[in-house]
């Protein structure tokens, strides 16, 4: 090729081999994580745009909507996360207005969280978060079903090597950092 320079040594380098031809299960899971991660990704953008708050942050609203307050601990049980993960989340609610934390009239020691006005007047215009399809769809497996999906996923995670890392809510990073936009063209 003109104006490359060659040292004239013989690569002793061999090709990478080609790529297994992918099965028709692995296209198949593939397509479905696709469209779990595409229903996820649109429900967060949508409630970002309307109502200024994150797909885990409507979620977290939502798992306090239904009870008069929780600790910190129930809420990560009803958002089936950690208590370091949901408390992230948590305090952007506070911090927004949305949610109230007040110590506990029973017990000094206990912080409660519930919806504020604005959190309750922000979840009648609403839709359903994601999050919630997503488990409501889990629980409509059957148990063996249920156990089946979670070894499945276990050892895809650790197949992965990414079963050491923390799970955190859908989309939850992404909460707080400025969005770069795409350059007009």
């Amino acid at each position: 090729m003109p104006g490359r320079r060659t040292t004239g040594r013989v690569s002793t380098r061999k090709a990478a081999p080609p790529p297994p031809a992918p099965s028709a299960e692995s296209s198949s899971v593939l397509d479905d994580l696709r469209r779990i991660v595409r229903v996820l990704r649109e429900s967060s953008r949508a409630a970002e745009q309307h109502l200024g708050v994150s797909g885990a942050q409507l979620f977290v609203l939502r798992s306090l909507a239904d009870v008069p307050s929780l600790s910190l601990n129930e809420l990560a049980t009803r958002t089936r996360t950690h208590q370091s993960t949901v408390s992230v989340v948590v305090k952007r609610l506070v911090e927004s207005g949305l949610v109230v934390r007040e110590t506990s009239e029973v017990d000094a020691r206990r912080l409660e969280l519930s919806l504020s006005r604005r959190g309750r007047a922000l979840l009648e215009r609403a839709p359903l978060a994601a999050q919630d399809r997503l488990i409501r769809g889990i629980e409509r497996l059957s148990a063996a079903e249920r156990r089946a999906l979670s070894v499945s996923l276990r050892g895809l995670v650790v197949a992965m090597e990414i079963a050491d890392d923390a799970p955190r809510m859908f989309f939850e990073e992404d909460e707080g950092k400025p969005r770069r936009r795409a350059p007009r063209t």
